[in-house]
């Protein structure tokens, strides 16, 4: 069966405000620039970039904010006609600093968000059928009544022949209790396909009783998480999942990929660049997969260009606006010989 689309991704969605004084420290900051953010909308623009073809399911609140996001998806070419306007709410903001090589504090302003109002009938309302992926993210889980909206879309996509792609999207100030967090993942995970993450991101999914989480310089989006990796990931594939995508940082990729009872494992090197901001690497990294697997790349080749976006992404001051095209990727990976 042909699909409309090679992604759907659904959950958050925000404006992004950049410090442009980089390397300053957060209370010394002057001015910012707007970029358009979220994991999931990060990840449709890196996908359409490249030449996916993508929707996304988001929520934006009746004002400017939204029409900001809005504007700029359809701008991408993007299809946001899934995506709902929530009167009473507001679209979301993320505020950061840039400190490279290692401090990239940030803020989310998510109180009264829009997006965390998405619901059984906006997912109903979706293409989903008509896509080849759904991509959920993890900070889509952390309230109501977008956490039942994204088990169900997880349950109604595998129904329907799309295959799920969960992006672990570990943000700990975004839930009562970090190990509520591994809970209601793990959870989710008979309905998920393939997963994404860093390792701390996967320890974190697979938290118990004790919460190891510590955070330096206020990175929410880069946590320390305890744990055996390897231990929670060989744990992750016998829960539903088939494939994980390991995200290693500078040391590139590793695939994890589950048949009958072994696990095969692939490790696709990463490209060596000097680091300018962290934040977005990852999105542009699950972009590039999402890409691959909807083109029938092989997985090394997948999780090469994967890594090819991330690196890219870690030179530039934002995430969504800086996403690599094809053309791009292709010029950036050509001195190191290609995928």
């Amino acid at each position: 069966m042909t699909k409309t689309y090679d992604l759907l991704a659904m959950g958050r969605s925000s404006i992004d405000l950049y410090a442009n004084d980089v390397g300053a420290a957060f209370v010394d900051i002057t001015s910012f620039a707007a970029y358009v953010g979220g994991c999931p909308t990060n990840i449709s623009v890196a996908a359409q970039r490249l030449g996916a073809r993508t929707a996304l399911l988001t929520a934006v609140g009746a004002d400017q904010v939204g029409d900001f996001i809005l504007n700029f998806c359809n701008k991408e070419g993007i299809d946001t006609s899934p995506t709902p306007r929530k009167p009473g709410k507001r679209s979301s903001a993320v505020v950061l600093g840039i400190e490279p090589p290692d401090k990239f504090p940030l803020t989310y302003y998510r109180d009264n968000c829009a997006d965390i109002e998405l619901t059984i009938d906006d997912v109903l309302a979706s293409p989903i059928k008509d896509a080849k992926y759904l991509l959920l993210s993890g900070t889509g889980l952390c309230k109501e009544p977008s956490r039942s909206a994204s088990l169900f879309a997880a349950e109604y996509a595998q129904r329907h022949g799309t295959k799920v792609v969960l992006d672990i999207d570990f943000r700990p100030d975004q839930w009562h209790d970090p190990r509520a967090f591994g809970v209601t993942l793990r959870s989710l995970l008979r309905s998920v396909d393939i997963v994404l993450g860093t390792e701390d991101e996967i320890n974190a999914m697979m938290m118990g009783e004790h919460a190891d989480v510590r955070l330096t310089h206020s990175q929410v989006s880069d946590a320390r998480v305890g744990g055996d990796v390897d231990a929670a990931i060989d744990t992750i594939l016998q829960m539903g999942p088939t494939v994980l995508f390991q995200k290693r940082g500078a040391t590139g990729s590793r695939v994890h990929i589950i048949a009958g009872d072994a696990i095969t494992r692939i490790d696709a090197p990463g490209f060596a660049v000097d680091v300018y901001n962290i934040l977005g690497a990852g999105d542009a990294y699950a972009g590039g997969v999402i890409y691959g697997l909807a083109n029938n790349w092989d997985w090394y080749t997948t999780a090469r260009l994967g890594n090819a976006c991330g690196a890219i992404v870690v030179t530039k001051h934002g995430c969504a606006n800086f996403m690599p095209t094809y053309d791009q990727m292709q010029s950036f990976v050509a001195p190191y010989g290609g995928l």
